[in-house]
């Protein structure tokens, strides 16, 4: 991908930038979208210069703010229908259970949080527009999220860049490395607070 990716930014980085906004918008939509890929590739080459480290920044909190933002009005106008035709497998309907009471204890931290679960912000978004959380309050922090998503992806792309100039792919590989160890990091957490509340009940 870094090399198809780099191939597109050679020939036009207008259309990386627009890419890069395409893609963190669907991903809050559909969670198999690579966005925090492209997000970490666009900083990798952001660092060699041939793209700019701001828009990138930009191009990703848009892409984020606006698919949380539909996926919560898909969420608000058809609800549990949505719900049962998205989320129909078990391990699914078990996320959206843990988010629906995660949204009714403490919603607006788990907005932000969610956006670095694997598929939790999509099952976030959806059942804050669901469960009618404030749209005033979900914009606000979704805002936030989204902002720190994106600078977290692009940066740790850009400074793995910068750390292997001469060979970009080690950058890539060693950004990637990162971002997997944190959300790796986030879902022991999240699975030793299920235990402990097990323990405890």
């Amino acid at each position: 991908m870094f090399n198809q990716f780099t191939d597109l930014v050679a020939d036009a980085s207008g259309w990386a930038y627009l890419i890069v906004f395409l893609l963190a918008f669907l991903d809050a939509l559909v969670p198999i979208v690579p966005s925090e890929t492209a997000v970490i590739t666009a900083g990798v080459v952001a660092a060699s210069g041939d793209l700019n480290l701001m828009i990138v920044i930009l191009a990703a909190a848009a892409g984020a703010f606006l698919g949380d933002n539909t996926a919560y009005l898909v969420g608000r106008r058809w609800g549990t229908r949505a719900t049962e035709r998205f989320f129909s497998s078990d391990k699914a309907r078990k996320r959206v259970e843990w988010a629906h009471n995660q949204i009714r204890e403490r919603g607006a931290e788990l907005i932000v949080v969610a956006r670095f679960i694997p598929a939790g912000r999509t099952v976030v978004t959806v059942s804050a527009g669901t469960l009618g959380f404030p749209w005033h309050r979900f914009v606000l922090f979704d805002a936030i999220a989204a902002a720190i998503w994106a600078l977290y992806a692009s940066l740790l792309g850009y400074f793995g860049g910068k750390a292997f100039e001469e060979q970009p792919w080690k950058g890539l590989l060693l950004a990637f490395g990162i971002a997997f160890a944190v959300t790796g990091a986030i879902e022991l957490i999240r699975w030793l607070k299920r235990r402990r509340t097990a323990e405890q009940t």
